[in-house]
């Protein structure tokens, strides 16, 4: 997984398995650690892929934490052409509903 960050930056992350299947890392929470790791910054774009070069579709736990750190208007490349994280996640709910309640 690749992702832009809005300072131009690239950050990278990918797929950990683990014997213990519920401890495997998916390439986002790696991407999220690296950008966290290096400065910060809001995500605007993203890719996953296989190493065949084939898009896939992040979890649903790693598309709330691409929410939390790419915002409604981060694109992905999905499997049918790049939509906006709003569209893949729709009714998201994010640290700005934790602010009003």
């Amino acid at each position: 997984v690749a992702a832009l960050v809005n300072d131009g930056r690239i950050v990278v992350g990918c797929n950990v398995e683990n014997a213990s299947y519920g401890l495997g890392l998916c390439a986002e929470c790696g991407l999220v650690s690296q950008l966290q790791a290096s400065g910060g910054g809001r995500l605007v774009a993203m890719v996953c892929v296989d190493r065949s070069g084939n898009t896939l579709m992040p979890c649903g736990r790693c598309r709330q934490l691409l929410w939390e750190f790419g915002g409604a208007t981060m694109l992905l490349e999905t499997v049918s052409g790049i939509r906006s994280m709003r569209e893949v996640l729709p009714d998201a709910f994010g640290p700005d509903d934790l602010v009003s309640r």
